[in-house]
């Protein structure tokens, strides 16, 4: 519409007798940068770490993850009931639900029926815990590489379970390189994607290797998501603990001697935690009443 209006301009100024000169201009060189999106500081565990250690851990964290069934490894879920308590100690949420190891799976059809079942039973707990709809549920999965077809049939069949019930469907995965035969390396999170076809998961993807993680440090300025190497993830598990020594040894500093990650706040070293950061301080959207 510009160059329209420059034209006719133009074609009016010489009927009126008047000589211009037109030079043209070369397309700006100029690459408009975006500033980069804020981030914020959060962490996740397996047990609650009990009411009195928030006060200490809201220094640091904006955001606390509450899993909505058996963390792994666990035979109690520890986090049952605690929302509104942190709700009222100002905290933003990482709500998870541990997803299904792929030995699960006997045959084809377990994945959909499988992806159903556990979709109604975080949809369950999700409305006891008092998470409104709208809620982001983030599947745990532990596994990393390239997922089998009846894999991805059971995170379609989550996704579409969740949707039914007015939730999201998010997925906690790898976003580190496995290497395949032939020099091939895939990220977990990448074949989710490029298989979800219509369907839009959020992720939190996990890479605790130094380089891209900074190790267990918790600056002002929270270390940017994108950072991770996912271009598109919503969230970065960028510590764990223990340390996992094959991919941080390069880490600089942060690591506490036992080699857990904690809280610089936490100077008894009571809660061993996963470091975090996400583009939004309630990453699943799920501290709103």
């Amino acid at each position: 519409m510009k160059q329209f209006f420059t034209f006719l301009s133009a074609t009016l100024l010489a009927a009126a007798g008047i000589s211009i000169t037109i030079t043209a201009r070369e397309p700006s060189s100029i690459n408009i940068v975006a500033p980069p999106s804020r981030a914020y500081l959060g962490f996740d565990r397996n047990l609650y770490p009990g009411d009195a250690a928030f006060p200490a851990l809201r220094q640091t964290f904006a955001f606390t993850s509450y899993w909505l069934n058996t963390p792994p490894g666990e035979k109690t879920n520890t986090w049952i009931g605690k929302r509104a308590f942190l709700v009222k100690s100002k905290f933003g949420f990482l709500v998870l639900f541990r997803g299904r190891d792929s030995h699960e799976f006997k045959k084809v059809p377990d994945g959909p029926a499988k992806g159903s079942l556990d979709a109604e039973t975080a949809t369950t707990a999700a409305k006891k815990e008092g998470f409104p709809a709208g809620t982001i549920i983030f599947l745990d999965l532990e596994e990393g590489g390239r997922l089998s077809a009846t894999y991805h049939a059971y995170l379609h069949a989550w996704l579409d379970g969740l949707a039914r019930s007015g939730y999201r469907a998010g997925v906690y995965c790898s976003g580190m390189p496995a290497r395949e035969s032939g020099g091939v390396t895939i990220l977990t999170a990448d074949d989710i994607r490029a298989n979800a076809g219509s369907r839009e998961f959020v992720f939190f993807v996990f890479n605790d290797a130094c380089p891209p993680s900074p190790g267990c440090v918790f600056p002002n300025a929270a270390p940017a998501v994108a950072s991770s190497g996912v271009a598109y993830a919503q969230a970065w598990q960028y510590a764990q603990s223990p340390r996992r020594k094959e991919f941080t040894a390069r880490c600089a500093t942060g690591y506490h001697r036992n080699g857990n990650c904690y809280s610089p706040h936490d100077a008894s070293h009571e809660w061993d935690l996963d470091a975090d950061t996400a583009t939004s301080a309630d990453p699943s959207n799920g501290a709103r009443p």
